[in-house]
């Protein structure tokens, strides 16, 4: 029972966090110069047109009223709408969300299979050639930029090799299933290296300790051989601080898929967000901010469930 309190409380303590970003959401729009819909706007109607859209928009209305209609719309009305596009900010949003979430979750499956691998590698081999390679190569990808890296995987496997699409989702007309795979490699690899390398450091430091206990020289002179010591009690022991070491690089690894959307124009909604920016569409840049965080607590409080799952004194509390 009180596991399920604590879920219940780290579950309800998302909200104070939703209301704080979202006030300062409202806050980047309402106090930004100039005005959205004469920027917008000017050019193609008369001041007296110009008023009637503050209205519809609410801009017309005191600062706290504002940002209470805003909240209203964020509920009850998709968001509101869109100053370019004069359509629903979640109707524009939601799409792209989703095809972010599709790199997001390519990324982690990445960070987690290769940075748990290399992590091993170096910890099993602690002291060698290969262990000081792996640090090495880890310590030098450590320092790339995300973009940078992009640009140089698109040089090599999709420019050079042609091995790969150079971006985008699908090809043209659509492939499918495959297709997409194809087209997330580069990205979901670009988006993943920071994440994946921060991870193969805390999992080589959690095997050498592991290798280094009691328990497991114990099980060693027993003649249980290392494979089945490293597949089975080291793996399991270590698993919890992977999946929470996952869960906390979740907002690098978003962040990194920001601007991997940009360099490989892939139609999420940090490429969509970048968009709104440039045509000073604010409702839509509230939205994907408000979204982007609600994203990132809710990943948060599941990692935090699947990490307490883990531990049988959590789970038995």
């Amino acid at each position: 029972m009180n596991y399920l309190r604590r879920i219940g409380i780290r579950a309800v303590n998302i909200v104070p966090i939703l209301v704080v970003v979202s006030v300062l959401a409202f806050l980047l729009g309402a106090l930004t110069p100039g005005d959205p819909v004469e920027a917008q706007f000017a050019s193609r109607f008369t001041p007296e047109q110009l008023d009637e859209i503050r209205a519809t928009y609410g801009l017309d209305r005191p600062l706290w009223e504002q940002y209470f209609v805003w909240v209203k719309n964020l509920f009850a009305d998709g968001g509101g709408l869109s100053l370019t596009l004069g359509t629903p900010v979640f109707d524009i949003l939601v799409p792209n969300f989703v095809n972010t979430l599709i790199l997001t979750v390519a990324g982690v499956v990445v960070c987690l299979v290769f940075g748990t691998a290399i992590g091993f590698v170096a910890g099993i081999f602690h002291n060698t050639w290969i262990d000081r390679l792996v640090m090495l190569v880890v310590q030098i990808g450590s320092n790339l930029s995300v973009y940078w890296f992009g640009l140089v995987l698109i040089s090599v496997f999709a420019l050079q090799r042609k091995w790969l699409p150079v971006g985008g989702m699908e090809s043209r007309g659509g492939g499918g299933f495959g297709d997409l795979l194809q087209h997330l490699v580069l990205p979901a690899v670009s988006a993943a290296l920071i994440s994946m390398l921060v991870l193969a450091r805390f999992v080589r430091v959690g095997v050498i300790r592991e290798r280094s206990s009691d328990w497991f020289r114990t099980f060693r002179s027993q003649g249980i051989s290392p494979q089945t010591l490293y597949g089975r009690n080291v793996f399991r022991n270590i698993l919890p601080s992977v999946v929470n070491i996952t869960g906390l690089e979740i907002g690098t690894l978003i962040t990194g898929v920001f601007f991997v959307e940009i360099v490989f124009n892939w139609p999420g909604i940090g490429t969509q967000l970048v968009n709104a920016v440039n045509g000073k569409d604010y409702p839509v840049i509230q939205g994907g901010i408000v979204l982007v965080a609600l994203c990132y607590l809710v990943v948060n409080l599941v990692t935090d469930v699947v990490v307490d799952g883990l531990n049988p004194r959590m789970r038995g509390a």
